[in-house]
């Protein structure tokens, strides 16, 4: 079984994320936005419903408003590592022969998770 945290961060987008702290510390998006040196209410708002994705600056800037670790906000951004995977690919052959595998037995990503779970944390705390 996936643990809840997994389950939620899985259905819990990076948008939702923001918006979900940023509602916690009862900050509208306009004073939101203004507190982020440069951002357009306009901008902000599509973050939050996931048409737009934050700057690395930006998404530092956000993480340091609503008292988070940009790497916490990151476990929330869905989009897959692409460049990350490309590299480790090139780098060992090995990872593009598992990814493919993955894609052609149409592996879940529960049960990817459930796997990633089973293993221990290699150089992160």
């Amino acid at each position: 079984m996936v643990s809840a945290l997994y389950a939620y961060i899985m259905y819990t987008t990076l948008g939702e994320k923001i918006r979900e702290l940023r509602e916690k510390k009862d900050i509208s998006l306009r004073e939101f936005a203004k507190k982020l040196d440069g951002a357009s209410a306009a901008h902000v708002s599509d973050i939050e419903l996931g048409h737009r994705y934050p700057s690395d600056s930006l998404l530092g800037k956000i993480a340091s408003l609503l008292d988070i670790s940009v790497e916490d906000l990151q476990k929330f951004d869905n989009r897959a590592p692409v460049d990350e995977l490309k590299r480790l690919a090139q780098a060992d052959p090995a990872f593009g022969f598992a990814l493919r595998t993955l894609v052609d037995k149409k592996v879940t990503p529960e049960d990817i998770l459930k796997l990633a779970e089973q293993r221990p944390n290699r150089g992160k705390p």
